[in-house]
């Protein structure tokens, strides 16, 4: 069924439920993981006062990938020891498109925030919904309790 799986992982709410449930299917299964985090562009930044664009573009690596190496010690401590965290900057669903093709994944799992209101979809968008367009291969979407 599943033997190649791609975690896209943000550190939220919902990440970590994608996570928990990306880790139990994936030990069901005996399939390989491999975690992805997205550092969304950030061309279009503007400058911030007394701050160069190179300091908030290094802060925000660092950031993720604090995000994506606690991740990975998510997984490991399910047994997961041979867990890859990659760390990608672009729009996220075309950078988990392209990684799911580059490693050949079956499935790729991802959180979802449900929006309550139009203005938040309209403003947010939703990666979900975007990724099952898009997608090389099957997508789970976790839903937080």
């Amino acid at each position: 069924m599943y033997k190649r799986i791609l975690l896209a992982y943000d550190g939220s709410e919902e990440g970590r439920r994608a996570l928990l449930e990306c880790a139990n299917l994936a030990g069901e299964l005996k399939a390989e993981v491999q975690l992805l985090a997205v550092m969304p562009p950030y061309a279009n930044m503007m400058m911030i006062e007394g701050l160069a664009v190179e300091d908030v573009l290094e802060h925000e690596k660092t950031r993720f990938q604090a995000v994506l190496e606690e991740g990975v010690e998510r997984l490991r401590a399910r047994g997961f020891n041979a867990v890859e965290g990659v760390l990608a900057s672009g729009e996220p669903v075309d950078e988990i498109c392209a990684r799911a093709r580059d490693i050949g994944a079956e499935l790729i799992c991802v959180g979802h925030r449900r929006a309550t209101t139009w203005a938040q979809r309209w403003w947010r968008g939703s990666v979900g919904a975007n990724l099952i367009d898009h997608a090389p291969c099957s997508v789970l979407i976790a839903l937080a309790p």
